[in-house]
């Protein structure tokens, strides 16, 4: 590897869609492609420190394969075909295929390269920043590119960064193996883990430093339905979206982009993957953005912003002040912070839509909507935390090539205070996310709330309806108690004893004793059949609980005789 440094940027395949004006707004057409969900970050395979790459060792046999050739390769006219085993013997054509990091490449026909270029003494080469190259599948484009990437940068360049759209499988080889980039850097983007480490740091050489950071941004939903001429005269927005996506089975999945239905937005994740080579010569910067057919930031775009960096004269007395590298590193952090800053606008309205709705109604439906809202800002809280531990990571990892230069403390300082600054907007953001939850938080109390009150008003009608039926059933009882006595007049006057009906051979002392009897019988099967009752031990037997009277008799009897006889004791005492 030659003695520079670059900034790659690798950016997704969006078919050309780009963003513009102030509020970078994605232009899109009706035939955007829908955003769909990424896979779960495995972190286990995020950094170098990790001794097997990409092994599941429930399934995995692969041997460590030697170099090709054994030796390594640096610079052959071929070499760069057999990246990563050229330089990494020890991923295996197995984990090649697991991380994903060659098959998730564009199988477009031709890939497209940006430059911007920062002199020594800080300023933009405006020249470099017209610089693009067009890679193909042809042999001598390939070629071509490749030769162009080992020709040495000129003495006066301090970072030149390469934004490269439609990443292809020959460009992601050549500049693997040009640069000696760790694999890791392009599994972890392709399978969006972040990730944050340094590799082979050496003293007044420099070194290899690499931030994955999957952040949040928002773009027009391109199933939202156009506002209506009726009511665009109107002070009150009639825009309607459609679900940009219909589940059968409706579950809460964070790795999805959030339909904000009341504004006709989505808010999606996109991934920041910059790989830096720090040197005392010309450093390097690569920023691999995934492939995605969804409108994400595009290789052209991130170039214009990183051409204005220089154009703003904050930035330029730093550049100017400090002669490392790395704070161009850290002001495209600075475009991840943007993004979440426009998400959480957007949020802000969503939010105030959905409190609005449950003031108006009482739909218990909303709350679907408030969970899942909760939920993506639940997760974002680790996204945050993230950007904060990447921005730690810049400022407590010192570019080794600064050691022994002149203002190398001074440089020092002046890093810790500028991420210092993006520090405490992280926490700005962590701050409103907060709020957001506390507010969603709040209106599905208000939901829960507004049901249980309506829900009471429910129970109250049924009471009152209950007291009228009562009232009735009081009534029918009072007429009841009227022809009792006569009823039981009747009865007596009907019986068919001698007493009373002479002639008869039966009497009132039979109607006696059969009553008695009948009562006596009726009322021992009835407690016997009672699974608990006070008359047997718990999980008595039914012989046992037919003989109930017996054992209850017998226990009465028992405690009579001790009472008495405790008694006798008593009075004997005394």
């Amino acid at each position: 590897m030659t003695d520079n440094s670059v900034a790659v940027a690798l950016t997704p395949f969006s078919g050309g869609g780009e963003r513009t004006g102030s509020r970078h707004t994605d232009i899109l057409t009706s035939r955007t492609p829908i955003p769909t969900t990424h896979p779960n970050a495995r972190h286990r395979h995020a950094a170098p420190s990790a001794p097997w790459p990409w092994m599941d060792f429930d399934m995995d046999d692969s041997a460590v394969e030697p170099l090709f050739p054994p030796g390594g390769l640096l610079s052959p006219e071929d070499g760069w075909k057999k990246y990563p085993q050229n330089l990494f013997g020890n991923w295996t054509p197995d984990q090649v295929r697991r991380s994903k990091m060659l098959t998730n490449c564009s199988d477009s026909r031709f890939c497209t390269i940006y430059r911007v270029d920062v002199r020594n003494n800080g300023t933009f080469d405006k020249a470099a920043d017209e610089w693009t190259r067009t890679v193909t599948a042809d042999t001598t484009s390939v070629n071509a590119f490749w030769r162009e990437l080992q020709e040495p940068p000129p003495e006066d360049l301090r970072v030149r960064a390469l934004f490269v759209d439609n990443l292809s499988l020959h460009v992601l080889q050549m500049l693997g193996t040009a640069y000696n980039i760790e694999p890791f850097f392009f599994s972890s983007s392709a399978n969006w883990i972040p990730s944050r480490y340094q590799e082979d740091p050496q003293h007044d050489k420099g070194d290899h430093i690499t931030v994955t950071l999957p952040f949040i941004c928002t773009m027009k939903n391109p199933a939202a339905r156009p506002e209506s001429v009726s009511s665009a005269g109107s002070g009150r927005s009639q825009s309607k979206s459609m679900p940009y996506k219909i589940e059968k089975v409706q579950v809460i999945d964070t790795q999805v982009p959030l339909d904000l239905s009341s504004t006709g937005s989505l808010v999606l994740q996109d991934l920041l993957a910059i790989h830096m080579v720090r040197s005392r010569g010309t450093s390097t910067i690569i920023s691999y953005h995934p492939i995605s057919s969804a409108h994400r930031t595009s290789a052209k775009r991130l170039r214009s912003l990183v051409q204005r960096t220089g154009d703003s004269v904050y930035w330029s007395k730093i550049f100017a002040r400090s002669k490392d590298p790395t704070f161009l590193f850290l002001a495209i952090l600075w475009y991840a912070l943007y993004e979440w800053d426009q998400a959480f606008e957007v949020l802000y309205k969503h939010i105030s839509h959905l409190e609005a709705d449950v003031l108006r109604t009482n739909d218990i439906n909303l709350t679907r909507e408030l969970h899942k809202v909760e939920a993506h800002l639940l997760y974002y809280k680790q996204l945050l935390q993230d950007f904060k531990k990447s921005v730690h990571f810049v400022r407590d990892t010192p570019n080794p090539a600064m050691e022994g230069m002149e203002g190398m403390d001074d440089s020092e300082e002046l890093m810790k205070a500028e991420a210092g600054n993006l520090d405490s907007e992280i926490e700005r953001l962590e701050g409103q996310r907060q709020m957001q939850s506390d507010r969603l938080q709040n209106v599905m109390r208000l939901a829960f709330a507004t049901v249980n009150i309506e829900d009471s008003r429910a129970m109250q009608r049924l009471t009152e309806a209950s007291m009228r039926d009562s009232a009735a059933m009081k009534q029918i009882s009072y007429l009841t108690m009227v022809f009792l006595p006569a009823s039981l007049m009747a009865s007596v006057f009907g019986m068919n004893v001698m007493e009373i009906n002479p002639g008869t051979k039966e009497n009132l002392a039979h109607f006696a004793v059969a009553t008695v009897a009948l009562t006596i019988i009726t009322a021992w099967l009835v407690i016997a059949l009672q699974l608990h009752s006070s008359f047997w031990p718990p999980g008595s037997g039914l012989l046992r609980r037919l003989a109930w009277p017996i054992f209850y008799g017998a226990e009465r009897i028992r405690q009579a005789y001790e009472t008495r006889r405790n008694s006798w004791r008593e009075r004997s005492a005394w």
